[in-house]
C-alpha cells in the first residue's frame, strides 16, 4: 500500500483534530483556507490543528472554524473530502448571526470556482497589455480566441454559480443548470420572428421594439448573461419547489416530474419576478456603493487600503466579493478593487524586509517565500501569519503603506477590469479604467512604505532555537532533565477524569488535570511562546518543549470573550507567572458555565512519565512534570 501523500496526511491530522467526521457540519474552502462548521466547536483542539504539518494558523470567525493552509488547500481539502466522508455544503442552519450567515453563504458559493475566476481575469490583464502595446495584434482572430477564452467564465457565470448554489441549498444542481441555460437563452439563441421576419433572440425581439408576455403579463426581459444575483435566488426558489414536489410526488414518476414541475415553475417566476427584483436590487448595490465612493475615493482608497488584509485575518473581505462580481458584471469593473493591490503587495514587501533583517534563519526561510508569493501572486496568508502578523509591527508598517497607496490609486479612479486576485501579475487588469499611473504610484508608495519602516524602525526579532540534542525526542526538553508545568491559578487540583468535558477527561487532547478556581487571575504555567490565544483558551510552547493549553472553563467559547480580559496575544514571548488573562469568574457562572479550568500537557506522548499534582495550589506552584524520554542516539 502506497504511503500517504503529505496532503493525505495533513487532512488527515486536521480532521482528528477539529473532533473527527462526526463533529463536522460541512467544510468548503476558500484560496488558502479550510472552512468547517462544526457541531461543537469546543470539541476543536487549536493548538492541536496548528500543529498539524502544513497548517499556518488557526482563525474562528463568522461562525466559522477556519483553517489557514495556504496554496495546496485544494489539494488538502481534496484529500479530506476523498478520506473523511464530508458533506461539502451547509445546511444553511439558523447558526450563527447575520453577518456569520452572510459570510457563509457567499464562501460556500463563490470560492469552489474562485481559481478559475481569477485564472481568467489574469488572462484578461495580459490581453490587455497586449492590447496597449500592439493594437495591431489585439485586431487579429488570434487574439479573439483567446478573448473568448478568458472572457467566457464571465459571461456564462450564471452556470458556475448555479452549480455551487444548488450544493449550497441542497438542490438539484442539473436542474439549477437547466434553469441558468433558460436564463442565458434569451441572450444567445434566436427563437422569435423579429420585424423583417428573421429569427431573433428574445432580448433583440423586445429591443426592437416586441412585447413579451406570459399567459398575458407583461415580461421585464434583462440580460442574464454575467448575471449574479438572479441566478442564486433562481436556486433558491427552485430548492423550495423541487422540496415540495419530491415530498408529494410517488416514487415511480419523482425521477422525471419533479424536475419538470419545477423548471414549469421556476423559469417563468424567474423571468416574471424574481429576475427584474434581484436586477434591481444589483443596480440598487452597486449604486450606494459608487456613489458613497464618490463621494471621497481618497477617504475610501485609503481605509480599504488599511483594512483589507485586517478583513482578510478574520475572514470578512468575502461580505464584498459579491459587491465585486456583481459592479464587474454591470460596467465591466470595480472601483472597490483599485486600492486593494497597495494593500496586498505592501504585505509582501513588509515580509521581504524581514527576511533582510531577521536574524533568525528559520524565520528568513519563511519570510523570503512568502514575500514572493504575496508580491507576485496576491497570496498573503503565509506572509501574514507567518511573518508580520506574529511580528506585529511588520503588519502595521504594511496597513499604513496600503492606507498611502490606495488613497492614491483610489485618486485616479483606478479599477480591475474583472476579478482578479490582486497581485503584482495581475495589476495589469487595472490598465483599461482609469490612471494606471496612479496605480503604479500608488502600490510602489505602499510597498516603499512598509518596506522602508520595517527595516528602519524594525521589530522585535525571534531568538532562533538550538536544535535538539541527539537522544531527545521532538518536543521534549533540550537539557535532557523534566519539564515543569506551573499552576496557572489559585484552586483545587482535580483529576482529569472529574472534568465534566468528555473530550478533555478522556485524555484525547493530552494528560493534565483540572483546576477549580479560588481567583480569575490566571498567569503562563511556562516561559515560551504563545502559540494561540483566544479569550478563555491559550496554547504556549515551553522554552524546554513542552507544549501546555490552558483552557478557562468549559464550554466557554460561548460567551465570545464577555468575561475575559486577555494580556496576551498570539506569537508573544512569556514568563512563567506573567499574566495571560483576567477572568471575572462571577460573569461565568451567573451565565451557568463551569469554571474549572483545563490544563492540558498536549505533546505528552513525547514524554516517558508525567506526574500530576491534586489539591490545593496557588499560581505557580508546581502542578506538572514531565520526564523526557530517551532515544538512542
Amino acid at each position: 500500500m502506497a504511503a500517504p501523500s503529505k496532503y493525505e496526511t495533513t487532512a488527515d491530522a486536521v480532521l482528528a483534530a477539529v473532533g473527527g467526521p462526526g463533529n463536522v457540519e460541512s467544510v468548503t474552502h476558500c484560496a488558502t483556507r479550510l472552512r468547517f462548521r462544526l457541531k461543537d466547536a469546543a470539541a476543536a483542539d487549536r493548538a492541536r490543528v496548528e500543529q498539524a504539518p502544513g497548517v499556518i494558523t488557526v482563525v474562528e470567525s463568522g461562525g466559522q472554524f477556519q483553517v489557514v493552509i495556504g496554496n495546496t488547500v485544494n489539494k488538502v481539502y481534496e484529500a479530506l473530502t476523498r478520506n473523511g466522508d464530508l458533506s461539502t455544503s451547509s445546511d444553511g442552519g439558523s447558526g450563527g448571526g447575520v453577518m456569520a450567515r452572510i459570510i457563509d453563504l457567499v464562501t460556500s458559493i463563490f470560492t469552489p470556482f474562485l481559481w478559475v475566476l481569477a485564472g481568467a481575469g489574469l488572462l484578461k490583464a495580459l490581453l490587455a497589455v497586449v492590447a496597449e502595446v500592439s493594437p495591431g495584434a489585439a485586431a487579429t482572430t488570434t487574439y479573439e480566441i483567446f478573448f473568448v477564452a478568458a472572457d467566457g467564465v464571465f459571461q456564462f457565470l450564471p452556470f458556475f454559480l448555479a452549480i455551487t448554489a444548488a450544493k449550497k441549498f441542497k438542490a438539484n444542481q442539473w436542474v439549477s443548470v437547466a434553469i441558468a441555460a433558460a436564463l442565458v437563452y434569451s441572450d444567445t439563441v434566436a427563437v422569435v420572428a423579429g420585424p423583417d421576419g428573421a429569427d431573433v433572440t428574445l432580448s433583440a425581439f423586445v429591443a426592437g421594439g416586441g412585447e413579451l408576455t406570459f399567459l398575458g403579463i407583461p415580461v421585464v426581459l434583462i440580460s442574464y448573461l454575467q448575471g449574479v444575483i438572479p441566478i442564486i435566488l433562481a436556486v433558491y426558489a427552485q430548492s423550495k419547489v423541487e422540496a415540495l414536489a419530491n415530498r408529494v410526488l410517488p416514487d415511480a414518476i419523482r425521477n422525471f416530474v419533479a424536475p419538470m414541475i419545477t423548471l414549469a415553475v421556476v423559469v417563468p417566476a424567474t423571468f416574471l419576478a424574481i429576475g427584474p427584483a434581484a436586477d434591481y436590487l444589483g443596480q440598487g448595490l452597486s449604486w450606494v456603493v459608487n456613489s458613497l465612493w464618490s463621494l471621497s475615493p481618497v477617504v475610501g482608497g485609503a481605509l480599504l487600503g488599511a483594512g483589507w488584509q485586517i478583513f482578510v485575518i478574520f475572514g470578512l473581505h468575502w461580505g464584498l466579493v459579491p459587491l465585486f462580481v456583481q459592479d464587474i458584471s454591470m460596467q465591466g469593473y470595480s472601483l472597490l478593487t483599485g486600492p486593494l493591490f497597495a494593500a496586498v503587495l505592501a504585505q509582501g514587501a513588509a515580509a521581504a524586509a524581514v527576511a533582510i533583517k531577521t536574524k533568525n534563519s528559520d524565520l528568513r526561510g519563511v519570510a523570503g517565500p512568502a514575500a514572493l508569493s504575496g508580491i507576485l501572486a496576491g497570496i498573503t496568508e503565509p506572509a501574514i501569519y507567518g511573518v508580520t502578523l506574529r511580528l506585529k509591527k511588520p503588519f502595521v508598517y504594511a496597513c499604513i503603506g496600503g492606507a498611502v497607496g490606495g488613497a492614491i490609486a483610489a485618486a485616479g479612479g483606478s479599477a480591475a477590469e474583472g476579478f482578479v486576485v490582486p497581485g503584482g501579475i495581475s495589476i495589469a487588469a487595472t490598465i483599461g479604467v482609469g490612471s494606471f499611473a496612479m496605480q503604479l504610484i500608488g502600490t510602489g508608495t505602499a510597498m516603499v512604505i512598509a518596506f522602508v519602516l520595517t527595516l528602519t524602525l524594525g521589530f522585535t526579532d525571534i531568538p532562533q532555537q538550538a536544535a535538539p540534542e541527539a537522544g531527545t525526542p521532538e518536543g521534549a526538553g533540550t537539557d535532557g532533565g523534566p519539564a515543569r508545568v506551573l499552576a496557572p491559578v489559585a484552586g483545587t487540583a482535580v483529576p482529569l477524569g472529574e472534568v465534566a468535558d468528555k473530550v478533555f477527561s478522556s485524555g484525547a487532547l493530552g494528560t493534565g488535570v483540572g483546576l477549580v478556581p479560588s481567583d480569575g487571575h490566571v498567569v503562563a504555567p511556562v516561559s515560551g511562546l504563545v502559540v494561540s490565544a483566544m479569550p478563555h483558551a491559550y496554547g504556549l510552547r515551553g522554552d524546554d518543549g513542552v507544549e501546555v493549553l490552558v483552557h478557562v472553563g468549559i464550554d466557554t467559547v460561548k460567551l465570545d470573550g464577555r468575561g475575559f480580559s486577555p494580556a496576551v496575544r498570539q506569537g508573544e514571548r512569556v514568563a512563567a507567572g506573567q499574566p495571560l488573562v483576567d477572568v471575572d469568574l462571577a460573569v461565568l457562572r451567573s451565565a451557568g458555565y463551569d469554571p474549572t479550568t483545563v490544563v492540558l500537557v498536549t505533546n505528552s506522548a513525547a514524554y516517558a512519565a508525567v506526574a500530576l499534582t491534586t489539591g490545593a495550589v496557588a499560581a505557580g506552584d508546581l502542578l506538572v512534570t514531565v520526564e523526557p524520554a530517551t532515544v538512542p542516539a
